[in-house]
């Protein structure tokens, strides 16, 4: 029984431990590419101010590829079902322009602030870009 302990303990030892090399050498090994898109946006907020209830709103976000590649952006997500966002569907070359727009339905009457991950070939991935308000309500 005793026998049957220690060759389990050191059969979970050893796999930690070859958990632990594997996970440290796996960082070692990336590659950092620097041949990528780079956004460089005129800004990556957008503030509505006080707006109508009732009436949807739309800000389109410009940036120009400061990168080494064409920029593709894959996805602009925003953070809920009231923002409907569209963006340049074709690769950007580099010193290209492009957009992402954001139309903000305002039904719901108060605050908002409100995201749109943009995802892109770019060195971080991923971008945050806000939109915020206050909707009022209409009389």
């Amino acid at each position: 029984m005793k026998k049957l302990l220690f060759i389990a303990a050191f059969a979970m030892a050893t796999s930690l431990t070859i958990a632990q090399e594997k996970t440290t050498l796996g960082k070692s090994e990336v590659n950092v590419n620097t041949e990528v898109g780079a956004f460089s946006w005129d800004a990556a907020s957008h503030d509505f101010g006080k707006i109508k209830q009732g009436v949807p709103v739309t800000h389109e976000f410009k940036f120009t590829n400061t990168g080494k590649s064409a920029l593709v952006i894959v996805n602009a997500q925003p953070s809920c079902g009231c923002t409907t966002p569209d963006w340049t569907k074709t690769p950007v070359p580099p010193g290209g322009s492009g957009f992402i727009k954001a139309t903000f339905n305002a039904a719901a009457a108060g605050p908002f602030n409100k995201t749109i991950t943009v995802t892109a070939n770019t060195q971080e991935g991923a971008t945050y870009l806000t939109i915020k308000g206050e909707v009022l309500v209409t009389e």
